[in-house]
């Protein structure tokens, strides 16, 4: 399972709202690059693909394809502002080794 904190959670349904897809859910990937191997990706999703497992967690749908699940299952996705750092972040209990600005990891 996937879980969002409710600052997550309000931060992507502001996003959809200014970007006009309010009823659309977010679909959560592993794509490889960064520095440490994999990155963390996301985009709006209207539905599900062949495969994906759906969670909703605070209100928002999560899309996530079956490769990516391998990776992210137990992740909870915060959303977090200071004022050296700005975005999601992602507490991912599969994650061995992250790069210093915990935008990509290892396994």
């Amino acid at each position: 399972m996937i879980t969002m904190s409710p600052a997550a959670a309000e931060k992507i349904r502001t996003m959809a709202d200014q970007h006009g897809v309010s009823e659309q859910g977010v679909r959560v990937m592993v794509v490889g690059g960064g520095c440490s191997g994999l990155t963390y990706d996301m985009d709006f999703e209207s539905e599900a693909k062949d495969g994906d497992q759906v969670f909703e967690s605070d209100g928002v749908k999560v899309y996530i394809d079956p490769m990516s699940f391998a990776y992210l299952a137990g992740t909870n996705i915060d959303y977090v502002e200071t004022f050296s750092f700005s975005g999601f972040h992602f507490n991912n209990p599969n994650a061995q080794k992250s790069c210093g600005c915990g935008s990509s990891f290892t396994v």
